[in-house]
């Protein structure tokens, strides 16, 4: 029996899934495993049950994960007493959906909270993985941006993953195009004028459907080119007559001087929160971080953008 043993199968008591436990602590799929079945086959005890709907701790796999995590609680103290500096920094992580104003933002927050006390850790990603991140607490909150197309999924999705999604403004929505698209002249669209034009998404992979930032309802779009981080998305802007859907906010410099934010002709709202494990609260930083995603959602930046 090993520490890493102990660390193995009370990340899978917590998540309660063998794949999304390896994910988060960074190993295979069978190396976990192999590992918790060494353990359970070397202590002559069940710790889990796999069932379809995924992994079930034990009667007997419940105390001895309480075991387990009392010696992880020891060993923890041990290694900050001996083998930490004196100083304790703390974790402030962020995963969210790809946006231009939230990472300013969150530099507005390194800047305050300075680098002496925290650690920091920020991803752009998908939906899936903002959800596992928040659930298997590799990142404090994630930000997500929600269309009344997909809320009743997501509501459902968030009740079993144990997270709560919390709503900072509800916005209306808006196309961004270059400066030289053909539509550049409106003030407001429909989706009907844009469907000719590539739609630009953001890859979701296997869930991509129901977990596509810019969904609109019953809205099928005609020509899609998917991509995987802002800065292709902001090239193909540039490059090509497409467009890109979200909330109006650009708040980068290089987007004003060649992208233009219209309107769309829809009574939808784009839902922004963000996202926090159950009975948990939010850190200082995360605090000051949400407050000022709120006052930004809430103010005359969108639209007009950049902040200085």
């Amino acid at each position: 029996m090993t520490l890493a043993q102990l660390k193995y199968v009370v990340t899978v008591a917590e998540i309660k899934s063998i794949n999304a436990a390896a994910k988060a602590i960074y190993i295979s799929q069978s190396s976990l495993s192999a590992a918790i079945r060494d353990l359970e086959q070397e202590i002559g005890v069940d710790l889990f049950e796999r069932t379809n709907r995924g992994i079930v701790v034990t009667e007997e796999g419940n105390e001895f994960i309480a075991y387990a995590k009392n010696i992880l609680f020891q060993y923890n103290l041990l290694e900050a007493r001996y083998f930490s500096s004196d100083r304790k920094r703390y974790n402030f992580c962020v995963s969210m959906h790809h946006s231009t104003f939230t990472v300013r933002l969150f530099a507005e927050v390194v800047k305050e909270f300075g680098m002496n006390d925290y650690e920091y850790s920020i991803f752009e990603t998908t939906t899936e993985n903002v959800i596992k991140d928040v659930q298997t607490g590799k990142s404090e909150l994630g930000i997500l941006y929600i269309s009344s197309f997909s809320e009743k999924i997501y509501e459902k999705i968030f009740h079993n993953a144990g997270v709560d999604f919390h709503v900072l403004a509800e916005c209306p929505i808006y196309a961004y195009i270059n400066k030289h698209h053909p539509l550049a002249g409106k003030v407001e669209v429909t989706m009907e004028e844009l469907e000719d034009y590539p739609c630009l998404l953001f890859e979701q992979g296997d869930n991509g459907f129901y977990f596509y930032e810019e969904m609109i309802s019953e809205y099928e779009y005609k020509n899609v080119i998917k991509t995987s981080d802002r800065a292709t998305t902001i090239g193909l802007l540039n490059d090509l007559d497409a467009y890109s859907i979200g909330i109006g906010i650009t708040s980068d410099k290089l987007l004003q001087d060649s992208i233009k934010v219209v309107k769309i002709t829809s009574e939808e709202k784009i839902k922004a929160g963000y996202l926090i494990r159950k009975n948990e609260k939010l850190s200082i930083p995360g605090e000051e971080y949400m407050r000022k995603i709120r006052d930004c959602l809430n103010s005359d930046m969108v639209v007009t953008g950049y902040r200085e």
